[in-house]
């Protein structure tokens, strides 16, 4: 089921984060991440139009709409490979009439489930916090 975000699901959404964005970006340092959750919960959150799926009672993963970029799109480590991320961008592309969003470019897998899932890249720059290179993308219906 996909569902709003409520205050209860912070936790574990930024737990998802935490530990996918570790798993899903292994080319920059886990501490950078590490180092951004008080960020992520005091300001990208409350700032965002966020959705989880959820089974039950536990929160599976989640996306964050702000306007119309795809600011985030996390599954737990756990449930990954079984469609949860797909549901998720089914349902952002069924709000919204168009979606951009930025993916690193060493983060391979993502790209390709992106382009898969009908985003064209759009540019390439290099991400300012990080240094690293990134893809901007975009969705039209």
């Amino acid at each position: 089921m996909i569902r709003i975000f409520e205050q209860q699901d912070m936790e574990p959404v930024l737990d998802i984060w935490l530990r996918a964005s570790i798993k899903a970006h292994d080319f920059i340092d886990a501490a950078y991440w590490q180092a951004h959750v008080a960020t992520m919960r005091e300001v990208y959150i409350p700032a965002s139009e966020t959705f989880v799926i959820a089974d039950d009672s536990t929160v599976l993963g989640f996306c964050s709409l702000l306007d119309n970029q795809l600011a985030a799109l996390f599954v737990d480590p756990d449930y990954q490979g079984q469609g949860l991320g797909k549901r998720l961008l089914g349902y952002a592309k069924s709000i919204r009439d168009e979606l951009t969003l930025a993916v690193y470019t060493e983060n391979t897998s993502s790209l390709a489930f992106y382009l898969a899932q009908g985003f064209k890249v759009s540019r390439e720059q290099v991400d300012e916090q990080t240094g690293r290179g990134e893809y901007l993308m975009a969705y039209r219906r």
